[in-house]
């Protein structure tokens, strides 16, 4: 079990494995990733760490009613970093979800930024090369209680199958 700054920190890690997986070959666009969790469980927790790990300055709120948020940053080595971040929340109906996905994903790739999607369940189908990381509450009733954490990229990329 995890709390908000373990979320964080897993966060922090999270951004240097997706900016090592970059394709091609670390030099591209990492892959998205899927943040899946009840209300609560440390989506937004955990983006905020990503953007620490990505040396992003500006506070890192939730995007549910901006829909997207996109935030620049500097490696501590000089490397420009970006990040969206987007949650699909509010959008209850696929073909809403599908097409603020695919405008996202394409500013993404053109910023060569992370996409970090919050409820990803609203999209007919997760990419492919997607990392989803599924984040649960220990107690529902008592989110200090902690929360835990499980990551699936696809086989082959910089983490676990």
């Amino acid at each position: 079990m995890v709390d908000a700054a373990a979320t964080q920190a897993l966060g922090r890690e999270l951004a240097a494995r997706l900016l090592a997986a970059r394709v091609p070959e670390g030099t591209g666009v990492p892959p998205a990733l899927m943040l899946q969790g009840d209300l609560g469980a440390g989506k937004t927790c955990l983006v905020q760490g990503i953007a620490v790990g990505l040396g992003i300055a500006e506070p890192i709120t939730s995007p549910t009613f901006a829909l997207a948020q996109h935030y620049s940053g500097v490696l501590p080595n000089g490397t420009p970093t970006a990040l969206v971040h987007l949650d699909l929340y509010r959008l209850e109906q696929p073909a809403a979800a599908e097409e603020l996905f695919a405008q996202e994903e394409e500013e993404a790739g053109e910023l060569g930024a992370l996409l970090a999607v919050e409820w990803p369940g609203r999209l007919s189908a997760l990419p492919p090369q997607a990392w989803l990381l599924e984040l649960e509450l220990a107690d529902p009733a008592n989110p200090e209680a902690g929360r835990s954490a499980a990551l699936h990229c696809p086989t082959g990329l910089n983490g676990p199958g």
